[in-house]
């Protein structure tokens, strides 16, 4: 199906997108451009930053928890404050943060990469209760960070592999044994970037450098494909008042010349439901 242009505004590096589930509106980043958007209708609303920025949880109505290449921070978008939570590989410069979500439980899974993609110098962690743990270190990029509706598991990707894995999760939400693969993508046309599940257990990945963000059925079988006129897709996120149209972000990163439509964000109408994004409990 044919992408309709939500935001026509060029991001770099568009990713995060999040649909707050009350608020309903759609939040996304330009990492690139260290800035946070927000489009309520007609309006559209930004916010400059002064490092990197690339993923965020709900928290209240005008509250996020938002990443930062060097702290975990509570951004309220009414006043522009932001209160510190914690160091996030603030002691690295060669780092910032990637791709982020909330976790069923609460909490908020957040990776890191470095910032000319150097081979393993990234880490996947969590945030929970005040604590921030490193769950996977040696991790180039991390993408595709997304949460079974069934609580259970998590999945996760490190793009250079082109492999998503999955791991089980324990009731307080970390995980449990070793990951395993649930989608093997070695022969998909772009690299495995942001995913998300959707509340019937499909799977919706965005692929960099092949234009389309994919579904699969939870036995990884593709389901539908959604087309964008931007090679490099970034990340999808269900939304709308039924949660059934699909948004993602793009990317002129990379791109020579890139044509009006790069970087823009998208959106289809779907069949498919998705489910609400988790609260972060800080």
């Amino acid at each position: 199906m044919s992408a309709q242009v939500f935001d026509a505004t060029p991001c770099s590096l568009g990713e995060g997108p999040l649909w707050h589930p009350e608020a309903q509106c759609l939040y996304w980043f330009d990492i690139n451009g260290m800035r946070l958007y927000r489009r309520d209708g007609e309006t559209l609303d930004q916010w400059q930053f002064d490092e990197h920025v690339s993923a965020a949880g709900w928290v209240d109505r005008t509250r996020l928890l938002v990443a930062s290449e060097t702290a975990l921070q509570l951004f309220d978008t009414d006043t522009g404050e932001s209160e510190y939570l914690c160091g996030l590989e603030s002691d690295n410069a060669l780092t910032r943060s990637n791709d982020g979500r909330a976790d069923p439980m609460g909490g908020f899974w957040i990776g890191t990469m470095g910032k000319k993609a150097e081979k393993g110098a990234g880490a996947i962690y969590r945030y929970s209760a005040g604590e921030l743990r490193r769950l996977y270190p040696r991790i180039s990029i991390p993408n595709a960070i997304s949460f079974h509706p069934d609580g259970r598991s998590a999945c996760f990707t490190d793009t250079p592999t082109r492999k998503v894995l999955r791991v089980a999760l324990d009731a307080d939400g970390w995980p449990v044994g070793t990951p395993e693969v649930f989608l093997d993508l070695a022969d998909a046309p772009g690299g495995p970037d942001g995913a998300v599940f959707g509340a019937d257990g499909t799977f919706w990945i965005a692929l960099w450098g092949a234009g389309c963000v994919v579904g699969h059925a939870p036995d990884g079988t593709e389901i539908a494909r959604f087309e964008a006129p931007a090679p490099h897709m970034t990340c999808p996120a269900f939304g709308g008042p039924d949660l059934r149209t699909l948004y993602a972000t793009s990317a002129t990163e990379g791109r020579d010349a890139p044509a009006p439509t790069e970087g823009a964000t998208f959106s289809w109408p779907t069949q498919f439901p998705g489910q609400a994004e988790h609260r972060v409990i800080p």
